[in-house]
């Protein structure tokens, strides 16, 4: 019988790609790993306060787990000195303050800053990093410097480096088995997909300028918009659902995963115009389901595109994506071939990534053995 680790899986914000990585791990692994979660609300008071819940609930489980998988919006920091026991712990990183833009024009007050230094001290805490791409890691240990720079004395300048010997690259699974093939495209024009939160760092204005543009000089093309929207909704939504009211076969989130499984294979092409991306379930998710993708060559993207399809699918520039979604609008280009893109991006699929999940506990527990 191989090892079986029991792993309490903290996840203080339940909700988007956070909540589809902790479920998808707990359906697909061998390992016992158990939920401790939070809704998808107040991100910062999660930040400050998910430490002190989880603990009440955990002190008294003592000998119950073998490791303790904290997210990035966790304090790591304070759970671990709140716990009375301890166990090998890991932070996996879906995004990070130290690298996470603000809104456009918008200089982060200095007490923002306290959000960045909990990442670095659940960091430090952790005994393993983990993120979700090379790309975050970089840009994690970047930030890191330069924060600690900004320091006006006593700067723990070595603390980036003992964070980087102890983090590694870990993408998460995304979930594909019910994710349709796609449907046989129907006469007419294209349909453009958005499937991303409605927030600013998706950069939504870009993405609807140029449909926008291409509406203006007639260029065929359908919409569907779906996506996640958490506190304020940039007002280009509101903007865009008048101006191209005519093109819209969707719009709004799909509760109903079935739904949205549907909705996929019913598009064609695939957007993302964002300003941060650490990895882009949503768009593994739209290309297996057969949706070209075009996305910023720039970000996780050059990494998460496999090789042979990033000259067809990474843009440079808004003028770029402007070009080359018109020609796919127009016929001038053929999207991709949605068996091809399938293929490839199955290796995303929690059937391959959970053995890495799995591994890495196994790892992180110490266990050579039998768990009882």
């Amino acid at each position: 019988m191989s090892s079986r680790v029991r792993v309490a899986l903290i996840e203080p914000f339940f909700g988007g790609s956070h909540r589809a990585v902790a479920e998808g791990w707990v359906r697909h692994s061998r390992h016992e790993v158990r939920l401790f979660t939070l809704p998808a609300r107040f991100w910062k008071w999660r930040m400050r306060g998910a430490a002190f819940e989880v603990a009440r609930h955990l002190s008294a489980q003592v000998g119950e787990w073998d490791v303790i998988w904290a997210t990035s919006l966790m304090d790591v920091a304070h759970l671990r000195a709140l716990l009375p026991w301890r166990v090998p712990t890991a932070v996996y990183f879906h995004e990070n303050q130290v690298a996470y833009p603000g809104r456009p024009g918008e200089d982060p007050p200095e007490r923002d800053l306290q959000y960045a230094f909990t990442n670095l001290a659940s960091a430090l805490a952790a005994d393993r990093v983990l993120f979700n791409s090379a790309f975050q890691r970089d840009a994690f240990l970047t930030g890191l410097s330069a924060l600690v720079q900004r320091m006006p004395d006593a700067r723990p300048r070595w603390a980036v480096d003992a964070i980087a010997e102890r983090s590694e690259v870990l993408w998460p699974g995304v979930e594909l088995a019910d994710v349709p093939a796609p449907l046989p495209r129907p006469p007419g024009p294209l349909t453009i997909l958005w499937n991303h939160r409605w927030e600013h760092d998706k950069a939504p204005e870009v993405f609807f300028e140029v449909l926008i543009s291409l509406a203006d000089e007639g260029v065929p093309f359908r919409l569907a918009v779906a996506g996640e929207r958490f506190g304020r909704v940039p007002p280009v939504f509101g903007q865009a659902r008048e101006r191209l009211a005519d093109r819209i076969v969707h719009w709004g989130y799909l509760e109903d995963r079935r739904e949205y499984a549907g909705l996929l294979a019913r598009c064609q092409v695939v957007v993302s115009t964002a300003r941060q991306e650490n990895f882009g379930i949503s768009v593994v998710e739209a290309a297996y389901a057969g949706a070209h993708p075009l996305v910023p060559a720039r970000l996780a993207y050059p990494e998460v595109v496999p090789e042979p399809l990033r000259e067809r699918c990474l843009w440079q520039g808004r003028a770029d994506l402007y070009r080359r979604l018109r020609a796919l609008c127009l016929g001038e280009e053929k999207p991709l071939d949605p068996g091809v893109l399938r293929e490839v991006f199955s290796r995303y699929g929690w059937e391959t990534r959970v053995t890495a999940f799995d591994e890495t506990v196994v790892r992180l527990s110490g266990l050579t053995g039998d768990v009882v």
